[in-house]
């Protein structure tokens, strides 16, 4: 008898996927971006295998209320080579916040799983979303302690 465990790999079965709401009200841009991340990608799911796509869907609600560093900078590099118009600077508190959230978000993932999972990014600077059929799920970043395989709600 073979007494080595088998390794499991999740099949299509295994690729149902949540819809999470957050609340940006008050929360800093750079936790929120790594919790986000981390529930686009599957990792909070016990299930998680790094070449099997079993992320959720996620959608931010008052974006434009969101905290951020008043002395970050985003650095935009349009046609590169051309003198004086190459390199533009701007503070990140004046630039549009769901150009601010995309840019962190996609600055912590691969060039290869960016297209993919930002299409499950929502991103909306009021209270309200077309999103109610698909019954989402209301996380409470106040009351939560995160855990890389888990969320655990206090």
């Amino acid at each position: 008898m073979n007494s080595l465990n088998k390794t499991f790999l999740p099949s299509s079965k295994y690729e149902t996927r949540n819809w999470f709401i957050i609340d940006c009200k008050n929360q800093k841009l750079g936790r929120l971006a790594t919790l986000i991340v981390a529930l686009l990608k599957g990792k909070i799911k016990p299930h998680y295998y790094p070449s099997t796509d079993i992320g959720d869907y996620i959608i931010l609600l008052n974006a434009d209320s969101i905290i951020v560093n008043k002395n970050s900078k985003h650095y935009i590099v349009n046609n590169p080579g051309r003198v004086g118009s190459a390199l533009t600077i701007k503070n990140a508190v004046d630039s549009l916040p769901k150009f601010t959230i995309e840019r962190a978000i996609k600055g912590m993932l691969s060039t290869t799983e960016t297209k993919r999972l930002m299409r499950r990014l929502n991103i909306y600077s009021g209270e309200t979303h077309p999103h109610e059929a698909q019954n989402p799920i209301k996380l409470d970043l106040n009351n939560l302690s995160f855990d890389s395989t888990k969320i655990i709600s206090n």
